[in-house]
């Protein structure tokens, strides 16, 4: 089954909607939203039935036993981050805790003891197209992780198929490292801005990592027309295919807003998209570099 993955160096390129063009015309066996932090894509792919929900458990946080704390002080002492909320008993502050476990080692008393601990929620659409998503919950890190196993259970869950499409999160970090992990080509989504171009410049360095093929995009072209030759300029001095550029059209901005596709109605954009999907549509099933 191919994979193709959709990033962006930046929040608010048009990630996500291109994500939900590309399933509107390529018809996956299945499709993932990984930016697990903040996670959208079920708003604008609307989905019938119930998902199969389970816990997901991050790093383990230490917990104290109020009927054995004698409230001495030596946790709060040696937790270097301070998680430790003083009383006539102590305890923990889960948001802090990294889940180190020096206070279990200093506890005199053996009232501290690490316990495993939710730090979010997998959700996973079994019909068919297969559809998995998480949400991690405030304050909790470990997010790689998390976006590892919400592609773990979408591959298990298809029995057979041709494509895989995966929304990934902004940015470079942990995330996108998950994402970028097993899949047959990235395609880049640019903004033509400043700091849009010094973020897509981060992640071809990224993904370049991982010698995956890639393709870029530039949405919203038409707002800084220098900014895209530059963009334009750069995909060819580094080897990677350009598959087009999508105009700014106010009525992505309604389609967005009332949950449709933008490849429900025929504005300039619709047609700009339709062409972007179908070259990297080729270049997924060719696969060229």
């Amino acid at each position: 089954m191919k994979q193709l993955l959709v990033l962006s160096g930046k929040g608010g390129t048009g990630k996500t909607t291109i994500t939900r063009a590309l399933i509107d015309l390529l018809q996956p066996e299945a499709y993932a939203d990984c930016d697990v932090d903040a996670p959208n894509l079920h708003l604008v792919v609307q989905r019938e039935g119930v998902p199969f929900e389970s816990p997901y458990y991050g790093l383990d946080k230490a917990h104290i036993n109020p009927q054995l704390c004698r409230g001495c002080s030596l946790c709060a002492q040696h937790c270097r981050f301070s998680a430790v909320v003083s009383g006539e008993t102590h305890s923990i502050n889960e948001l802090a805790c990294e889940g180190c476990g020096v206070c279990v080692e200093v506890c005199p008393q053996k009232a501290i003891t690490l316990r495993p601990h939710v730090a979010g929620e997998l959700r996973l659409f079994k019909e068919n197209p297969v559809f998995s998503t998480a949400q991690l919950r405030t304050g909790n890190g470990n997010s790689g992780l998390l976006v590892s196993e919400v592609k773990s259970r979408m591959y298990k869950s298809v029995t057979h198929g041709k494509i895989a499409i995966i929304d990934g999160s902004p940015g470079i970090g942990c995330p996108v490292i998950s994402s970028i992990s097993g899949v047959d080509l990235v395609l880049i989504v640019a903004e033509p801005s400043l700091s849009g171009l010094s973020d897509l410049k981060r992640t071809l360095q990224t993904v370049r990592t991982f010698q995956i093929p890639m393709a870029i995009c530039v949405n919203k072209w038409d707002l800084d027309k220098e900014k895209t030759k530059e963009i334009q300029t750069l995909s060819t001095e580094e080897g990677i295919p350009f598959v087009g550029t999508i105009p700014f059209d106010p009525a992505v901005v309604e389609a967005n807003n009332t949950g449709k596709s933008i490849m429900s109605g025929t504005s300039k954009a619709t047609t700009a998209v339709r062409s972007v999907v179908e070259q990297t549509f080729s270049l997924l099933m060719e696969g060229k570099r």
